[in-house]
């Protein structure tokens, strides 16, 4: 309904009633007609005014509820496309894209991390328990870093801790800190099971590129490897 039909009749009642007002020899019941009509009609535009300002409150309720679920969503394909689904860590790309934006501003640490043997896991118990191998392990991870640092899955048993403004020391720690977690008590997914990792850390400073400290925590990593697993070395 357009502004002109809706308030048409209103336009009309107004000049009938100007017109009567005009008149001053017209009987009273005249006058008293003409303000009734004019009283009848102002409601009937009290009510439709109100009717109009209750559907855009309506109109304005939806809009908010929608921006709130647009918002809702962009947060969680941001989230999904940022994070590995089955650890909730950060995924490969998005971990790179951390550790090279902290290199250009401060220090940093690297732990890399390598589950031992996890063929063998995969092999002997099947998929569904290597995948909830890895989840205990992020768990535990996770509870020996006490909030420190940003992790990121960048192979399917391997992962990165970084350590940001931290020191090549400290790192070292943090590493040995989980080495020995893992160790003091198996996994929930394998109880009967032992289930360790080898670890590699590096550190370099500001303005370093990623390849430069990841290569050298790899090389570390590598090191851990080729002297038995299940240690902590750094470079």
């Amino acid at each position: 309904m357009s502004t002109f039909e809706l308030f048409t009749p209103e336009y009309d009642i107004l000049l009938a009633a100007r017109n009567v007002a005009a008149q001053p020899d017209r009987p009273a019941e005249v006058y008293r007609d003409s303000l009734l009509a004019l009283t009848e009609h102002y409601q009937r535009l009290v009510r439709e005014s109100h009717r109009l300002i209750s559907r855009s409150d309506r109109a304005e309720r939806e809009l908010t509820r929608l921006n709130h679920q647009l918002h809702q969503l962009a947060d969680e394909l941001a989230y999904k496309a940022t994070h590995d689904p089955l650890t909730d860590v950060y995924n490969r790309g998005a971990i790179i894209d951390i550790i090279s934006t902290v290199l250009t501003q401060r220090q940093a640490s690297l732990i890399v991390l390598d589950i031992d043997h996890f063929k063998r896991v995969n092999d002997n118990f099947g998929h569904p328990t290597g995948d909830a191998v890895i989840c205990d392990l992020i768990t535990r991870v996770r509870h020996a870093l006490g909030g420190v640092g940003s992790i990121g899955r960048v192979g399917g048993e391997e992962f990165t801790i970084l350590l940001d403004n931290v020191a090549l020391q400290q790192a070292v720690l943090y590493a040995q800190r989980i080495h020995a977690d893992l160790n003091r008590s198996n996994l929930a997914a394998l109880p009967a099971y032992p289930v360790t990792a080898s670890f590699g850390v590096s550190w370099a400073p500001a303005t370093t590129g990623f390849d430069t400290l990841y290569n050298a925590a790899d090389a570390a990593l590598y090191e851990a490897k080729q002297q038995g697993r299940n240690r902590v070395m750094f470079r």
